[in-house]
């Protein structure tokens, strides 16, 4: 199993957007990100620590403007924390090993799928393709592309 983990080369790696939204809990700007129209299947990982986060199979459109997922893909991965910010009770949601920020969850998902929206910004997200799980060291999530296959 891989180590996941915040260092001070994948802060250096990040672009100043990146930064801003996963160490400084920013905000991207609605629909004018890399992932909120994304529809290629695969596996969506933290930018810094690397730990796998969401997957295309649970990404649904949901009009915000963000990528909007129902689940986590490994909820260990996910932790919730209440944000009183901006006059607003809400629920952040942060990366558990590299402690990004990626987001909110909120309840007004497809209630078939659990009823849950993460919404969560592109720069905190990093997208391996199905064809580069393997070669990427996310081979064990492979299964869950060909189970969904018709």
């Amino acid at each position: 199993m891989p180590t996941y983990s915040k260092t001070p080369e994948a802060l250096a790696r990040l672009s100043p957007e990146q930064f801003r939204v996963t160490q400084q809990s920013g905000t991207e700007r609605p629909f004018d990100n890399a992932y909120n129209d994304h529809r290629e299947p695969g596996l969506y990982v933290d930018v810094v620590s690397g730990e796998p986060l969401f997957t295309s199979l649970d990404k649904f459109e949901s009009h915000c403007g963000w990528p909007s997922f129902t689940r986590p893909v490994e909820s260990a991965n996910v932790v919730e924390k209440r944000d009183a910010s901006h006059g607003m009770i809400r629920t952040e949601v942060r990366s558990s090993h590299g402690d990004s920020h990626l987001g909110h969850v909120f309840p007004d998902g497809p209630r078939e799928a659990g009823g849950l929206r993460y919404c969560i910004n592109s720069a905190s997200l990093r997208f391996v393709p199905v064809d580069a799980l393997e070669r990427e060291g996310y081979g064990q999530y492979r299964g869950l592309f060909e189970e969904a296959r018709p």
